[in-house]
């Protein structure tokens, strides 16, 4: 018997109705921030991601869905969204035609992780990228409509953590700093921290592992005048409109970041992250392009629907029709088709089996109400209208039963 792969899964209602609900949530917020859809590729040149996502992260190393096809080249799944963006952006010559774009994303990523709560080989993101201004308005800007997004859609308890990592000015002041602290205890750091500490000593304090334990201990970085000023404007900005807490210690997982960076935390301590984000102004130079600002993040659509909870979706009342005959098949068809154009909930059509089973069926769809057709009825061009919670009935002419159905639904 087939089986399905672990780590991916499967979706039936009503948890799939949880999926287009937040979907549907952040369109409509997208839509009043200006910001329009962009349908990226499920499959992109794997040297997309190694430029932009960085040699030592986990997603490069061992993270990556990577394969040769049958023209040689390389390829990836995509692991995140960001690259093909940027990339969509500059192939398609957004850089000189209109410099300044909000981008939205919704659609599926993919990563060989281990699984765990809330997070699969497969799982679902929704994202924006503002790019084109520098301005701290930009930041706070897609921080307020992440806000909106996660509010509107009824997560609870979810806080926010902002940080700035500086420019190419003063981070490489403070990853010297870094790696003089780290070095200290690099033989008691876990094998991929000992790696990380001497090419990318920020993601050390990122690592599930060994990040916690520096908490108070870690030198905190030190901006730059200009840096500075930016943190401080953005924290101006968001001040009255959203409760946030500067913690030192977030740093991101990925190397493109610059700046401003910020996460969205709700649940379990070790698994919190539902959405994260910041700017990364140096990542479309690094990828053939100019020097161009930008700031973007990422929700997991699992884990913001975990954070709310399941909220049982009330389904309109259903119509099931029954068909006691073969004679009265095809008008009860009709029927069917009728009430469903004048947009009623209809189910029905089971016309093989009896009036037993067809009864059964119509409460498996948990349907409000049963329209009956059996030979009486079609000669008089009725129909029995059954309540099927109180067992009530009573007969309706077809000539007005679109009518009399819509005043019960």
């Amino acid at each position: 018997m087939a089986k399905l792969v672990r780590g991916f899964r499967d979706i039936f209602e009503p948890q799939s109705k949880n999926f287009t609900e937040l979907e549907n949530c952040a369109r409509g917020v997208f839509s009043l921030y200006g910001f329009s859809e962009l349908r990226l590729p499920t499959v992109e040149l794997k040297e997309l991601f190694i430029k932009s996502t960085g040699e030592t992260t986990d997603i490069v190393q061992k993270e990556m869905y990577a394969f040769e096809d049958a023209g040689h080249r390389q390829l990836a799944i995509r692991p995140e969204g960001t690259p093909g963006v940027v990339r969509a952006y500059l192939e398609n010559n957004f850089v000189q035609n209109a410099p300044v774009q909000k981008f939205y994303y919704i659609g599926n990523m993919f990563r060989a992780e281990r699984p765990q709560a809330g997070r699969y080989r497969e799982f679902e993101q929704i994202g924006a990228e503002y790019i084109g201004n520098s301005a701290p308005a930009a930041d706070a800007e897609v921080i307020l409509m992440l806000k909106d997004i996660v509010q509107r859609f009824g997560a609870k308890n979810y806080k926010v953590k902002i940080n700035s990592l500086g420019c190419d000015k003063c981070r490489p002041l403070y990853r010297q700093t870094l790696i003089d602290f780290l070095s200290k205890e690099k033989e008691t750091l876990c094998e991929n921290c000992q790696v990380r500490l001497e090419k990318n000593p920020l993601r050390v304090l990122d690592c599930k592992i060994d990040g916690a334990r520096f908490i108070g201990r870690v030198p905190t970085m030190q901006l730059c005048p200009e840096c500075q000023a930016h943190f401080d404007e953005v924290q101006a900005l968001l001040k009255g409109k959203i409760d946030f807490e500067v913690d030192p210690m977030l740093v991101r997982g990925l190397d493109y970041y610059s700046r401003t960076v910020f996460e969205f935390q709700a649940g379990d301590v070790s698994q919190n992250a539902i959405a994260a984000g910041g700017r990364y102004d140096t990542l479309i130079k690094n990828m053939g392009g100019p020097a161009t600002p930008a700031i973007g993040w990422a929700m997991g659509a699992e884990r913001v629907i975990m954070a709310r909870g399941d909220v049982p979706v009330q389904a309109p009342a259903a119509i099931y029709v029954v068909s006691m005959d073969a004679s009265c098949n095809q008008t009860a068809f009709n029927l069917m088709q009728a009430l469903r154009a004048a947009g009623i909930r209809t189910e029905g059509g089971l016309f093989d089996k009896n009036i037993k089973g067809q009864m059964k069926q119509a409460d498996r769809c948990q349907a409000s109400y049963a329209l009956i057709l059996g030979t009486d009825e079609l000669a008089a061009q009725e129909i029995t209208l059954k309540n099927l919670e109180t067992g009530e009935q009573k007969r309706i002419a077809l000539n007005t039963l679109t009518e009399e159905v819509k005043k019960l639904v």
